[in-house]
């Protein structure tokens, strides 16, 4: 039996997934990689900007993120915005770009970063459960839905859950194997 809770059920646990995948893509795991400077933000003219918004972003080397701004008055702010930020690069500006050299993880930085990845797929598994919770809730307050109607919608929302939790500790494990990678 497939209800309408089912399918808002589904399509907020995507965005969950969505959203764990971009924070996994923020956590460095020894290659440069420009999504590293997503959270970053640049006092922009009085306004917090992205980095990719107000500059190019390659990856010239497998150790290396180059940033060139379309703007070269904003080189000092982005090198501050950089600096302050918490993925800790240095950067290095030549006048023209700044470069991002990323240093090879100690076996140490790794575990960090593997503890890191776990709280973040543990906080969207709680995300997950709390959807689920919230379309639980919907299901009870229907009316009109018979007893065993209601346990097969309940049992319903358990399975996509389970799926979906399962996608989070596969995505872990991609992550984990990504970062403990030499």
């Amino acid at each position: 039996m497939k209800l309408e809770v089912h399918d808002k059920l589904q399509e907020t646990m995507d965005k969950t997934i969505e959203a764990l995948k971009f924070e996994f893509g923020t956590i460095r795991a020894g290659r440069a990689n420009a999504q590293m400077l997503d959270k970053v933000r640049v006092d922009y003219y009085g306004t917090p900007t992205p980095i990719n918004q107000m500059a190019a972003v390659s990856v010239p080397e497998a150790r290396t993120l180059m940033i060139a701004p379309w703007d070269k008055s904003m080189l000092k702010e982005i090198e501050k915005a950089i600096a302050a930020s918490d993925i800790g690069l240095t950067p290095n500006n030549d006048g023209t770009v700044i470069r991002l050299n990323v240093p090879a993880l100690t076996e140490e930085r790794r575990k960090e970063l593997a503890k890191q990845a776990h709280k973040v797929a543990e906080n969207h598994k709680v995300r997950l459960r709390n959807e689920r919770r919230d379309a639980n809730d919907e299901i009870k307050k229907i009316e009109d839905l018979a007893e065993d109607d209601e346990k097969k919608a309940l049992n319903e929302v358990q399975k996509i859950t389970d799926s979906y939790i399962a996608k989070v500790d596969e995505l872990l494990k991609k992550k984990e194997a990504d970062i403990m990678e030499v």
